[in-house]
């Protein structure tokens, strides 16, 4: 750490890792302890010491480490890059407020854009010349997050969970920053230059994505709210009736004895949802019967205990600390002495996971967070940890999402499916979103799309069934639901013609489940997004900033959502419905059938590979693929392959195949499947691949593959389309040859 005294305080500068900064700026020169976002473990605290070289001067002070390097003059701070460039510089020195609080702004470029700070608008996605404050709010601001980046691939990030106000150039043109008139001046600037990997940077600093479990990818179906044992039955059955592939099933707060209980002593509800004693756990209750029907049942969950108590407990546990007996040493009269607490509900000695243990054991396999209470404020409120809520605001639906992970986690051993409608910095690493109350348009597609510019890209509204474009975008999202609430949305009420959508949709997205499995697993391993907004994959596009209603699942698949008109980057693309290829950048309007809900493009190089039809993950084994190869300029994909529920894989039991395509010096194509790398329990012995070549010219001379093996395959002229059958191989891998004709 480099320190140095400004006019009114003294600025501590950390080079924790390169392009990683902390800044903090205090009164004296003692740094206070660390806030909630560290002390529980949600930003990185296990740095390894940095190189850095630090001279100081006359006052100034030059802390470098590559690729960056700090510079402090006159109380400014600078940001710099390995070319002398100036990335960033404090308009005037940050100001501590008199009585806690703080500004910092810094100077505003002409060519400066802004992206970041979470669900907190769906109206826009570049946010120069805005301002507004981050505080969880229902409805509107379910998940802000105090981490803004800009074109420069400079990005910063606010340790504070009291509300944080922004302005970036809205009140002074030329200035950007942010305030807070609580808390501490304590902030950390990541420098990437590209957003992949400035997002790689971000995300060491507040945690990965966790590998979801196989199932939590395909359908949740939930419930109305008034349904009963034998209603939630002929929904699971009906799904499987009508050929709905579906895998987890929910009940929302209708289940409980008591509507909306918050207590630890919640029950089912004796009328709707008896379960006799003799069948609690012994496999015959209704649960059970839904998990032998390949569903995984879940619950409608509120939450207003105080979940401090746990976080403290832990850490005293981690230090190895023992509790303190008050009574020791003195004769106690227990009825005078008997501590009164205004916390009526919490359960101090208690984790508040443990009240759903039981659940959990009957045959529970997931929990829905709703918004209630966590969104709420609780003005007079005193947390267990000694925090107001001024503080404990911003901070409790993270530590909801990190209690029910590692509650789950812990328990069962498995990989917890958790989601949640709020948030703040850090919640990525424990729990995926939904986009709460606010329908299945428009405006969640733009609250997804900026919770993807903050460094979380799996997200999704509640499903609109009633229209093609509600379930075109439903479903071509990270995961998917569909949530009946007090209605009926259930697909086979809404007509001839939605149900044949949604069962196409349905079936689309089981296919794709390899292909979105590979792309999760690139997120848990670097950060990197499933659902990216058109600026993440094309910074240097301007264009993409404004692009509200498209967006990239995966490296390889464009979805346009709630619109017919698309934006294209420069190179080739391919219309998914009907094999077009379009060539960008520029705007299109791609023919969509009229069972179709909007466009679904996928680019040149691209490889997707789509899995067998199934009804439900596990129904059969993972042994065959249709790999979509789209030939115009070379590609590769990472097929992960795992037992898909426990955590094995982080030991490594992973099957991890390079699948690739690359024009050949003869004018041909060569379609390749590396050897794969690892193993698992489980794993199939042996995998029958077939290829979809899309985009050659004309029909090949040839298809030769250099191993040993027998290869079918045909030509369809009207689709320009490449029909191969490999055939089943090993785990040696094979390379395929096409032969210009």
């Amino acid at each position: 750490m480099a320190s140095i005294a400004t006019a009114d305080g003294t600025l501590h500068i950390d080079l924790l890792a390169p392009g990683i900064v902390r800044v903090r700026k205090t009164r004296g020169a003692e740094l206070p302890p660390d806030g909630g976002l560290l002390r529980y473990g949600f930003l990185a605290d296990d740095w390894c010491d940095t190189t850095a070289i630090i001279t100081e001067h006359e006052g100034q002070l030059l802390a470098e480490s590559a690729p960056i390097s700090v510079s402090v003059v006159d109380g400014r701070l600078s940001l710099i890059d390995s070319d002398g460039q100036v990335l960033l510089r404090e308009a005037a020195a940050a100001t501590l407020g008199a009585a806690g609080g703080w500004q910092l702004s810094f100077e505003l470029g002409d060519d400066e854009r802004f992206f970041g700070l979470g669900d907190q608008t769906r109206e826009r996605l570049q946010h120069r010349g805005t301002r507004g404050d981050l505080w969880v709010r229902n409805v509107a601001s379910y998940v802000p997050v105090p981490f803004c980046w800009n074109s420069r691939g400079v990005g910063l990030v606010v340790n504070s969970t009291y509300r944080i106000g922004y302005d970036l150039g809205a009140s002074v043109t030329d200035r950007w920053g942010f305030s807070a008139a609580q808390g501490a001046l304590d902030y950390y600037l990541l420098y990437g230059p590209e957003p992949r990997a400035l997002y790689e940077r971000y995300t060491r600093l507040t945690g990965r994505p966790p590998l979801p479990p196989r199932w939590g990818l395909g359908l949740f179906f939930i419930c109305r709210t008034q349904a009963d044992a034998r209603e939630l039955m002929d929904d699971a059955y009906t799904m499987r009736r009508e050929g709905i592939p579906c895998d987890a099933i929910g009940l929302e707060p209708g289940w409980m004895s008591r509507n909306y209980d918050f207590t630890v002593d919640k029950t089912w509800h004796p009328e709707r949802f008896p379960i006799p004693p003799y069948a609690q756990f012994g496999g015959s209750n209704f649960l059970n019967a839904l998990q032998r029907m390949g569903y995984k049942p879940g619950l409608w969950m509120c939450c207003d205990y105080d979940l401090s108590y746990e976080e403290e407990r832990r850490l005293a546990k981690l230090a190895g600390e023992d509790a303190v007996d008050e009574g020791a040493g003195f004769e106690q009269d227990d009825h005078g002495h008997l501590p009164l607490y205004a916390d009526k509900l919490t359960r101090r000695d208690e984790p508040w996971y443990r009240h759903l243990a039981h659940f959990v054991k009957q045959g529970v396999c997931w929990f829905k967070q709703d918004g209630a209470v966590q969104v709420n404020r609780h003005p007079d409120r005193l947390w267990g940890n000694g925090m107001l809520d001024a503080e404990m605001h911003n901070l409790y639906p993270l530590l909801y999402a990190k209690q029910m992970y590692q509650g789950y986690r812990e328990a069962k051993g498995q990989r917890p499916f958790v989601f949640t409608v709020a948030g703040w910095a850090g919640f990525q690493r424990y729990a995926y979103t939904w986009t709460g109350d606010t329908g299945g348009g428009s405006g969640p597609l733009g609250a997804c799309l900026n919770l993807s510019l903050s460094g979380h890209g799996m997200s999704t509204p509640d499903m609109d069934p009633h229209s093609p474009p509600g379930i075109h975008f439903g479903f071509l999202l990270p995961w998917t639901q569909l949530n009946s609430w007090n209605y009926w949305r259930h697909p086979w009420y809404q007509g001839d013609d939605l149900l044949t959508c949604f069962r196409t949709y349905a079936k689309l997205r089981y296919r794709l489940l390899p292909y979105l499995y590979g792309c999760t697993a690139e997120a848990s391993r670097t950060g990197w997004p499933v659902l990216r907004a058109m600026s993440l994959e094309f910074p240097d596009e301007p264009e993409c900033d404004g692009l509200l209603h498209q967006y990239m699942l995966g490296p390889s698949l464009l979805v346009g959502a709630f619109t017919s008109r698309v934006w294209l980057p420069a190179g080739e693309w391919y219309n998914v419905w009907t094999g077009q290829r379009l060539s960008g950048p520029g705007w299109f309007e791609p023919d969509v059938p009229a069972d179709r809900g909007g466009p679904l493009l996928a680019r040149a190089g691209a490889i997707v590979p789509l899995g067998r039809p199934i009804a439900y993950v596990g129904q059969k084994p993972d042994d065959r693929y249709n790999v979509h190869v789209l030939v115009g300029t070379p590609g590769e994909f990472e097929l992960v392959e795992d037992d898909g529920l426990s955590l094995a894989h982080e030991a490594g039991a992973q099957r991890l195949t390079r699948l690739w395509h690359g024009p050949t010096e003869a004018g041909g194509w060569r379609i390749g499947v590396d050897p794969a790398r690892g193993d698992y329990d489980g794993a199939p012995h042996l995998r029958r691949w077939r290829f979809r070549v899309h985009g050659l010219d004309s029909a090949p001379r040839s298809v030769v593959c250099a191993q040993p093996a027998s290869v079918a395959w045909s030509w369809d002229e009207d689709r320009s389309l490449l029909r191969v059958d490999a055939g089943w191989h090993g785990v040696e891998g094979l390379v395929l040859e096409i032969v210009p004709g």
